[in-house]
Order: C-alpha cells, then sequence, then structure tokens
C-alpha cells in the first residue's frame, strides 16, 4: 500500500490532471458551438402593420448584432409590381398620353441604410449586384423603346415614387451601439401599399458580403370590411355558412318585427 504521505504528494499532480481534462472538454464543447455562431443577427420590432381608418404611417426599429469586422446595410422592399410609365405630349394644343412603358418587378417601397457612407467600404460590383441604392435599381420591361428613352421612362418612375414617399431617396444612417450593436428606425408613409415585404440585412467588409440576412414584414390593412373579404378569400365555406346564417337570421327578425306591428 502506498504510504499516506505519497498520497498526498501527488493531489497536485491529479488535480492538474483532472483541470486539464475539463479544460479540453470544455473547447470541444464550445468550439463548435462558437464555429456555429452566426456573423450577423438582426430582428425587427415588428412583423406585421396594421392599416385601419385612422392611420398615418408608422416606424418600426430594426436591430441587431455583428459578430466580426464590418458595416451594416439594410434594404427594404415592398412587394414587386407592373407599373406603367406614360409621356405626355403637346398635340394640337392639347396634352395627351403619346407614349407609355411597362415595367416589371417594381418594388412597391424602396429604402436604404447604411452604418457608414458606402463609398467607404462598397464598390459598384457589389452594390449593382444587390440593387442597392435608387441610381442601381433597374427593371424588367421597357424593350420597345431606345435605350436612351428608357433610361428616361425610368428615372420619371423613381421620381414619382419619390414624390409619393415610398421610395427614400437617401440613405438613413444606421446607429452603431458599440463594436457589435445596432439599429435603426425605419418610418413608413401613411400611404403605404399592402403586402409581403422583406428587409435584406447585409455584413459588408472590403467589398464584399460576409454575411446576409433576410427578415419578413407583412403590411395589411385591418377592418371590418377588410376582415370579411379576408374570410371570404382563405375560408370561402365557412364564409358561404356564416353568410347563410346571417341571411336567415336577418330574415326571421324582419318576420317578426312585421307580425308584430
Amino acid at each position: 500500500m502506498m504510504p499516506a504521505s505519497d498520497r498526498f504528494a501527488r493531489l497536485p499532480a491529479i488535480l492538474a490532471f483532472v483541470l486539464a481534462l475539463a479544460a479540453a472538454l470544455a473547447v470541444a464543447l464550445i468550439g463548435p458551438l462558437r464555429a456555429r455562431a452566426q456573423p450577423l443577427v438582426a430582428d425587427l420590432s415588428s412583423h406585421l402593420i396594421s392599416i385601419t381608418s385612422s392611420f398615418t404611417g408608422t416606424e418600426l426599429l430594426l436591430f441587431g448584432a455583428t459578430d466580426g469586422p464590418g458595416e451594416v446595410i439594410v434594404v427594404i422592399r415592398g412587394p414587386a409590381e407592373t407599373v406603367d410609365i406614360r409621356r405626355k405630349d403637346r398635340i394640337l394644343g392639347m396634352w395627351i398620353n403619346a407614349q407609355s412603358v411597362r415595367f416589371s418587378q417594381v418594388p412597391a417601397f424602396y429604402w436604404v441604410g447604411a452604418s457608414a457612407p458606402l463609398d467607404q467600404f462598397t464598390n459598384d460590383q457589389m452594390l449593382s449586384r444587390h440593387r442597392i441604392g435608387l441610381n442601381r435599381l433597374d427593371f424588367p420591361g421597357g424593350g420597345d423603346v431606345t435605350p436612351e428613352d428608357r433610361i428616361t421612362f425610368r428615372d420619371a418612375l423613381i421620381r414619382n415614387r419619390q414624390q409619393a414617399g415610398v421610395f427614400v431617396p437617401s440613405i438613413q444612417p444606421i446607429s452603431r451601439l458599440g463594436d457589435r450593436l445596432f439599429r435603426v428606425t425605419v418610418s413608413f408613409p401613411s400611404n403605404v401599399p399592402t403586402g409581403a415585404y422583406r428587409a435584406e440585412i447585409f455584413l459588408v467588409h472590403d467589398g464584399r458580403v460576409v454575411s446576409a440576412q433576410t427578415t419578413p414584414l407583412f403590411v395589411r390593412k385591418d377592418g371590418l370590411g377588410d376582415n370579411i373579404a379576408r374570410l371570404a378569400h382563405e375560408q370561402p365555406f365557412g364564409y358561404g355558412v356564416a353568410a347563410v346564417l346571417i341571411a336567415l337570421g336577418a330574415g326571421w327578425a324582419a318576420g317578426f318585427a312585421f307580425r308584430r306591428f
């Protein structure tokens, strides 16, 4: 049997071995978790904007965190739609529609924010690839006019949407809180179109997108008439049954009232 003095003398070595084993297990467990950590995480304060009769516009907070170097760009696009742009010419003293161009895949709403001036950390190739900025938006269509006229009609479309307040003309600043956190308030006007939106968040470093995330947003009308229309569209059988029951109830009430008088 080992003397007691020898057993106590070896306790530091045993403790050192146990601590080393625990450290190795911690590295083995935490290492993969850190490797799977997302370099970009973002979300909205709400994913639904409800338009009621008293709706005058609203604001949403977009916030998130980054893990690593880079600047943040946020692009919010509304649902795509087809738009006709017409040019009026004066003919025989009257202004009439002389020429029109149809563009498709036009976002109903467009907003861009960045945590630093774009020319400091991006390049034209990256911005064009992701269609970041009004001057880099391009829409399918307009093939029946000259390239010069197509650009003129495209610029007119963007100008009209800026005047309507659904295309934000300037890059909005994104606030950085320390090295990791960021936030920005997005304003939506009273005439914001309904439909499915998406918020695209990019982490950009040295002119390259190192991480990206897409977050959905929905804008819908919320009122009695809109709820009835939505019920008829989403659950036609239930809507039909409810309509029949309401009609029967109204007929019975009317018959009862007339019998009393």
